[in-house]
């Protein structure tokens, strides 16, 4: 079955009030679409990429991402509006769009001048130059994908050299994505804010406006922000940065928590009834992974530096230290309680997935601690309910995957979590005790364990920015 014939789709060009053609079938242009679909009946939407399996993903049952929600929304969009399609013929619905949105990746580069630290633009100009050649009218261009400051004069300068028709007039929005996995449809459809920047002319004024009547459709004027477009592009950034630093700073005092005997939980509590403060992204954990954060605050360190800020780039780059440290002491403290070696040890990791409510691998924590285990010859084996072998172990090729978490702990010398799925909370763990050599350890690195109920089992518990209460480590890195 083709791909358009799977969508179903019956097109009445008249029937729509605005069409939109969206580059980029990943994680942000497909739950965005979706929630615009089925919110917006006017709205013709149609999401392209030149991955054709990934297309053939987007129009069956089995999504290429899981997230909680999105499959009923993509079909709540089809029976009720009829109105989006997933599809790999990216000029026909780039020439019928009044409105593009561009969501490509721009992930950090790991090559020449800015490796490790600014994005990489290239799937942009390629992109750009694909709607320059393409295009033959006016058109709104905006930027979903999380860029650079000032990439909109960049996109610009490219589509004004490369364009088919000497009138066309290109007009550049940024409308940045504030989503976070496991959540993203409920992001979509309650956001607390949504932010479109453009610039303060004729042109750019009605593109704003027409931008913010797609959301309109269903969420409150108030939430809906207007800025220039240098603001709108910096805040994405700078909304990551902050959220990054957050958790950065609530494992810093962690690890002074973990050496004093001071509990990183009340800490936390004490912090969060404090109004200026608040009490979100303050829960300690083995780190923050993803695909966003560390990439967003290293891409802003990299712009600092650009215009020579470089005690500004230290800060920002200081966040990242500290998570890196963050996961390098989880992973040295289970070396050093289990009496300084894991050689031949079954060390039972329980989550890849660097959150819950999602099968993202990406920058996962999990990464590093695995190596780490690997290198000091240990026998690991994984579980995690939504990813799946194969990409596991694409990673590691040497670990055992296991598809029950019972049996990925039979015979374990200790239990690591990693991922706080809510699963984990609930399992038999006197039965799982009684089928691990002793001492039973357990690494909580999300402190979502009842430590009295298992320690009241037998385990020895380590949990982040606590001490234990059967093996005192001083670790140091």
């Amino acid at each position: 079955m083709s791909e358009d014939n799977n969508n179903n789709i019956v097109e009445n060009k008249e029937k729509y009030t605005e069409r939109i053609c969206c580059i980029g079938a990943g994680y942000v242009g497909g739950t965005t679409m979706a929630v615009i679909a089925k919110n917006c009946p006017d709205i013709f939407v149609a999401v392209v990429d030149i991955n054709q399996e990934r297309i053939n993903a987007w129009n069956s049952e089995f999504l290429p991402i899981f997230e909680p929600d999105l499959l009923e929304t993509i079909k709540t969009a089809k029976k009720k509006n009829n109105n989006i399609i997933f599809s790999t013929d990216i000029d026909k619905y780039l020439r019928e769009s009044t409105i593009i949105f561009i969501s490509v990746s721009t992930p950090t580069k790991t090559y020449g001048r800015g490796a490790g630290k600014s994005f990489d633009m290239t799937s942009w100009e390629a992109v750009s130059r694909k709607i320059a050649a393409t295009v033959e009218t006016d058109m709104i261009i905006v930027e979903k994908s999380t860029v650079p400051v000032r990439t909109a004069e960049k996109v610009l300068t490219i589509l004004n050299a490369n364009k088919i028709k000497e009138d066309i007039t290109y007009t550049i929005i940024s409308n940045p994505e504030f989503l976070a996995e496991g959540s993203a449809i409920n992001d979509l459809e309650n956001p607390e804010r949504v932010l479109i920047g453009g610039n303060n002319t004729e042109k750019g004024n009605d593109a704003v406006q027409r931008v913010s009547d797609i959301y309109r459709n269903w969420i409150p004027e108030d939430r809906i922000l207007t800025t220039n477009l240098w603001t709108s592009e910096l805040s994405k950034l700078a909304s990551n940065a902050f959220l990054a630093s957050r958790i950065s700073s609530i494992n810093a005092i962690s690890a002074i928590c973990e050496e004093c005997g001071a509990d990183v939980e009340e800490v936390s509590h004490v912090l969060g009834k404090d109004k200026r403060i608040g009490n979100r992204y303050l829960k300690a954990s083995v780190g923050f992974g993803g695909s966003c954060l560390k990439k967003d605050v290293m891409a802003l360190t990299y712009i600092a530096e650009s215009y020579q800020l470089y005690q500004v780039a230290s800060y920002f780059e200081m966040i990242v230290t500290i998570n890196e440290f963050q996961k390098e002491r989880f992973a040295t403290r289970i070396l050093e309680t289990m009496y300084g070696t894991v050689k031949r040890k079954n060390i039972c990791i329980y989550g890849f997935a660097f959150k819950k409510d999602t099968g993202d691998t990406r920058e996962t924590c999990a990464i590093e601690i695995i190596q780490f285990l690997l290198n000091e010859e240990a026998n690991v084996h994984v579980y995690d309910p939504k990813v799946s072998t194969k990409e596991i172990l694409e990673y590691f090729p040497t670990v055992t995957i296991h598809k029950d978490p019972y049996e990925a702990a039979n015979g374990a010398h200790a239990i690591v979590l990693i991922t706080e799925w809510d699963e984990f909370k609930n399992y038999n763990y006197e039965s799982i005790f009684q089928n691990m050599p002793k001492p039973a350890f357990i690494f909580d690195g999300r402190n979502i364990l009842d430590e009295d109920a298992l320690s009241e089992i037998g385990f020895h518990v380590h949990c982040v920015g606590k001490k234990s209460r059967n093996e005192q480590t001083h670790i140091v890195l």
